[in-house]
C-alpha cells in the first residue's frame, strides 16, 4: 500500500522595508550606499561624504552644496516619498519614504 501526503504551506506577504532610526547614507564609490530608507515623519537622513569626487544631494524642497567630504541632514516633517538625485551624476539617485510616526 503506498500512502501520499500532501503539505500545504502558507505564503506570508513581504514585509515592508523596516523603518530606520535617523538613517546615514553614505556617498562613496560613485553612489548612494542606501538608495532607499523608509523613516518616520520627525526623522532626520544624514548624508556623509566619503568619495574622492565632488557631489550634492538635491530633492524637492532640500539642496546640499557640491562638497568631497563632510555631511549634510535633513529632517522629513511630512509623510510621502522624496526622491533625490546627485546633481552632478544623473545615475546617483535615491528616495526617502517618510511614514506617519
Amino acid at each position: 500500500m503506498t500512502v501520499l501526503l500532501a503539505a500545504c504551506v502558507e505564503s506570508t506577504p513581504s514585509a515592508p522595508p523596516p523603518l530606520s532610526e535617523s538613517p546615514t547614507v553614505t556617498i562613496e564609490g560613485m553612489r548612494f550606499n542606501a538608495d532607499h530608507v523608509t523613516i518616520e515623519s520627525g526623522d532626520t537622513v544624514t548624508w556623509v561624504w566619503d568619495d574622492d569626487m565632488p557631489h550634492d544631494v538635491s530633492g524637492d524642497g532640500f539642496k546640499s552644496e557640491v562638497q568631497s567630504e563632510g555631511s549634510f541632514a535633513h529632517t522629513f516633517d511630512e509623510s510621502g516619498t522624496f526622491p533625490y538625485v546627485c546633481t552632478l551624476h544623473s545615475g546617483m539617485t535615491g528616495t526617502v519614504t517618510v511614514v506617519d510616526g
